[in-house]
C-alpha cells in the first residue's frame, strides 16, 4: 500500500521520515473517473522528494512513503475537512476535485466526493499510512525513550493561488512551536539559516495534520514539518529531476540530521 524502507540493521535511529505526498498512482476502480491528461502526471506531486531523501535509510533513519496520489486523498489533511489555514488561501480538499490551481480533477467535473465515497478512501488509502507512522513511532520510542518525525514536502516556487510572492527555499513548520521541543527546533534552524538558502519559519506554512497531530513534545515524540520549493532539486522548469542541485540540498539535509541524531542521543 505505501513504501515502507528500514534502515540496515544495528543503524537505526529514533527518526522517522514521512513523504506524504510523492504518490503518482491511481487505484483501478478510481482510476477512470479522472481526466487521463492531468493523471498522467499529476502536478500537485511533491516529485522525487523520497528519491531526495534516499540517504536516509542510509543515516538509520526509518521512512515511509505514499504510493497514492495525493488526488485520491490527500495524506496530510484533516480527516474530517476541517480547514488547516483560515487566512483565504485555497485550501485543496481532503478528497481534492480540482489542482491547486482550480482546474477540475474529474472528467465528469464534479465539485465534491460524497461523503460514502471519502469514508472508503480514509479507510482504504489514509488510515493506512496514519497506521504506518504510529506503529513505527511507538516502536521508536519504545526502543530509543524519544523519536522525531520528520515530514518531507515540496511545492513549486509560484501558487498563486496561496501567494502571489515566490515561495521562500525553506520553509520549517511546527504549528507554531508546538509539536516539538524548543531545542529541536533551534538546532534545525541553526543549521537551515546557515545553508545559503533562504529560510522562513511557520509562514506560510506551519505543518499540516501529520504534523500538528503526532507531535507530542511532552510525551518525547516530536514532528517537524520541512517543505522546500522544488527548484532546490529540479530543474527550472519543475519538471525534472536535477542531480546537481539535489545534490547540494542533501548536503544540508544530511548536516541537519546528524546534529539532530546527535540531540536525540
Amino acid at each position: 500500500m505505501n513504501y515502507l524502507i528500514h534502515p540496515a540493521q544495528g543503524t537505526e535511529v529514533p527518526i522517522l521520515i514521512s513523504v506524504p505526498h510523492c504518490g503518482i498512482e491511481f487505484p483501478e476502480e478510481i482510476r477512470n473517473d479522472y481526466k487521463a491528461d492531468l493523471i498522467a502526471a499529476p502536478d500537485d506531486t511533491d516529485w522525487f522528494v523520497h528519491q531526495l531523501y534516499d540517504f536516509a535509510p542510509v543515516m538509520g533513519m526509518t521512512m515511509i512513503a505514499a504510493k497514492y496520489s495525493r488526488w485520491v486523498i490527500d495524506l496530510n489533511r484533516d480527516p474530517k475537512s476541517k480547514p488547516l489555514y483560515t487566512d483565504g488561501r485555497i485550501i485543496t480538499t481532503l478528497c481534492p476535485t480540482t489542482t491547486f490551481l482550480g482546474e477540475p480533477l474529474y472528467q465528469d467535473e464534479r465539485t465534491e466526493i460524497n461523503q460514502t465515497e471519502i469514508d472508503r478512501r480514509l479507510e482504504k488509502y489514509y488510515q493506512p499510512y496514519h497506521r504506518q507512522i504510529e506503529e513505527n513511532l511507538i516502536r521508536l520510542k519504545k526502543k530509543f525513550g524519544k523519536v522525531l518525525l520528520w515530514d518531507c514536502h515540496s511545492i513549486r516556487q509560484v501558487v498563486p493561488t496561496i501567494q502571489k510572492e515566490k515561495f521562500p527555499d525553506l520553509i520549517l513548520g511546527d504549528a507554531d512551536g508546538t509539536s516539538a521541543s524548543p531545542g529541536l527546533i533551534e538546532t534545525t534552524l541553526g543549521v537551515l539559516d546557515h545553508s545559503g538558502y533562504s529560510v522562513s519559519h511557520n509562514h506560510p506554512f506551519k505543518g499540516g495534520i501529520i504534523t500538528r497531530h503526532f507531535g507530542k513534545p511532552s510525551e518525547n515524540v516530536h514532528a517537524l514539518q520541512l517543505e522546500m520549493t522544488k527548484v532546490n532539486y529540479m530543474d527550472d522548469t519543475e519538471t525534472r529531476y536535477d542531480p546537481v542541485r539535489a545534490n547540494k540540498i542533501k548536503l544540508v539535509l544530511q548536516k541537519v540530521f546528524n546534529k539532530l541524531i546527535e540531540q536525540l542521543a
